[in-house]
């Protein structure tokens, strides 16, 4: 069989990151923090840490994931800002 070529995508086609980037941050939050919280449990003789430390892993998951995909593409200017005025010709 031959090998099939895939056309190339266009910017407009592809997105902007990995989206396992985005799995993996939020699964990664959520293990952590649940295990933080689960461990503060065991020492603190409590069983409320390990829901508490699980919502904020995956708050903390999701804010990375909005962090690193809400980046703008290398070369592209900054938007103005909404105070400025824009220049006169």
């Amino acid at each position: 069989m031959g090998q099939q070529s895939t056309p190339p995508a266009s910017s407009d086609d592809s997105p902007s990151g990995d989206p396992w980037h985005a799995f993996g941050y939020v699964v990664s939050g959520v293990a952590v923090y649940g295990v933080l919280g689960w461990l503060a449990d065991r020492w603190l003789g409590t069983s409320f840490l390990v829901a508490i430390g699980i919502l904020v892993g995956a708050g903390f998951g999701i804010f990375m994931t909005f962090a690193r995909f809400n980046r703008a593409a290398p070369g592209t200017p900054p938007p103005p800002h909404p105070d400025s005025t824009p220049p006169e010709e």
